[in-house]
């Protein structure tokens, strides 16, 4: 079977357009068909098509900030998923491997553009928006948390561009979340600076100090309630977490927790597609992520700056945190901003989604929803949102991507998206070197990057996790 058939053999309704992705999201995602990822054969006795290894030779590359994830993500792209399949895939599994920055309490924004002008997208990026906002009408919480959005936020990433099973790519997550994984290095780097107040959270204490004391790096982390709701989205589908048992409990559980949720919150918690922000550079288009993801905004100002002077980095922030800040509607320099996480896939096909998720603070609440294992994000009303920064670089005429950029780093998101995006387009080499030199300080980037752009020859490409974290990069161009 040929990729482009693989690419096609489905295609949900949703797809066809905003309207009818909606009626589908309300509609359908409270269903679920429980299957594996996929069974026809390849032929020739090797590995069947939904099986790591299926792919031979290139099959895209993969960045994260937290390792785990990322082989999550490899996996589903050697057994022929699509970037979009992947990008699920990592985002469930970044909620149990690294919940200190995305979960399903959280949410985020994405970048995905479908290569070689075919598929929803026609060559031409969406923006899939699933910032968390504040509930309607907290009342007296003590602790107001968002409205949960990423679940919701990746059911829309696929339903627009996946191929795969929809809850075969949450079944990692589940496994990882019900038997454990080793504790990361950037999870407990996370987990160190918060300890004392986390630790006053039973829910939390229970997962992330089991005997007492911080989970350390290689040990065993269980969080079988997590695992639970997991599974029940796997088993009843999305919609469960927004207008079914899954959403009166944690209704319930995030009253206890100080949340202030209501059900219509969850009910009206619905994501947006929308265009990018895009730039032309050259023969190429830059897209960023659009307003509520304001570290896109940002990111724009921030690169513009560096096209007039390359030299100019710190000039650049400065103008990258004003374009926020007039965004926000504040006077002066942004308040301390939380963090986040980035990510992106390639497939090889040319296909790619970078994405930017946020708990609007390190462990958002610092309160576990009883009987859900979900940790609450902070409100943005209670905590000033995070700088979403992500940037995807194509061209419009060849219908082909060339790069994926994700910036995170506190107040510094926008700066590394832009000062990695400059060094991305400035190399124009045969073999892609996706970070020739760090970004400044607080900042983080994470590139996938192909200098002949792709579809075309894969040798071309490369990618590349921030050296100063504890991602990993990776992939084959062979």
């Amino acid at each position: 079977m040929s990729a482009s058939r693989i690419m096609a053999r489905r295609r949900p309704a949703g797809a066809r357009g905003l309207a009818g992705f909606l009626a589908v999201l309300l509609a359908t995602s409270g269903c679920s068909t429980i299957g594996g990822i996929g069974n026809a054969l390849s032929g020739g006795g090797g590995p069947e098509n939904g099986q790591p290894g299926f792919v031979g030779g290139f099959l895209g590359g993969v960045v994260a900030d937290e390792p785990q994830a990322a082989l999550v993500a490899r996996d589903v792209l050697s057994a022929g998923g699509t970037a979009a399949d992947a990008a699920v895939a990592l985002g469930f599994a970044l909620s149990v491997t690294l919940p200190s920055r995305a979960g399903l309490g959280g949410g985020g924004a994405c970048l995905a553009f479908a290569a070689g002008g075919k598929g929803a997208s026609k060559g031409v990026p969406d923006a899939v928006m699933f910032v968390p906002p504040a509930p309607a009408h907290p009342g007296a919480a003590d602790r107001p948390a968002a409205v949960p959005m990423l679940a919701r936020g990746l059911f829309a990433l696929h339903a627009r561009y996946g191929d795969r099973r929809f809850e075969a790519l949450i079944a990692p997550a589940e496994q990882m979340a019900r038997f454990g994984v080793p504790a990361s290095r950037a999870f407990v780097r996370d987990l160190t600076v918060v300890a004392g107040p986390l630790a006053a959270d039973p829910g939390a204490r229970a997962v992330f100090f089991p005997t007492g004391q911080p989970v350390v790096e290689g040990a065993q982390l269980l969080q079988p309630g997590l695992g639970g709701t997991l599974g029940q989205l796997r088993v009843a589908g999305i919609g469960d977490l927004y207008q079914g048992a899954l959403a009166h409990l944690l209704v319930e559980a995030g009253r206890d927790a100080g949340a202030g949720l209501s059900a219509e919150d969850l009910r009206a918690a619905l994501p947006k597609l929308t265009p990018p922000l895009r730039l032309e550079v050259g023969n190429d288009v830059v897209a960023f992520l659009p307003p509520p993801a304001d570290g896109g905004l940002a990111a724009q100002a921030a690169f513009e700056a560096l096209r007039q002077d390359s030299a100019a980095v710190p000039a650049a922030g400065e103008r990258a945190l004003a374009a926020a800040a007039r965004f926000r509607q504040t006077v002066g320099s942004l308040p301390a901003l939380p963090a986040s996480t980035t990510f992106a896939t390639l497939d090889k096909n040319g296909n790619a989604v970078v994405c930017a998720l946020t708990m609007n603070n390190l462990f958002g609440t610092g309160r576990v929803a009883t009987g859900t294992g979900m940790l609450l994000a902070a409100s943005p009303a209670w905590h000033p949102p995070a700088l979403l920064s992500a940037a995807l670089v194509y061209n419009a005429n060849l219908n082909a991507f060339r790069a994926a950029i994700g910036g995170s780093g506190q107040a510094g998101a926008p700066l590394a998206t832009a000062v990695a995006l400059t060094q991305a387009l400035a190399d124009t080499g045969r073999t892609a070197n996706p970070m020739p030199t760090p970004v400044p300080e607080p900042g983080r980037a994470n590139v996938i990057q192909c200098n002949r752009y792709l579809p075309s020859n894969g040798s071309t490409c490369g990618w590349a996790t921030d050296p100063r974290g504890a991602g990993l990069a990776l992939g084959s161009n062979r």
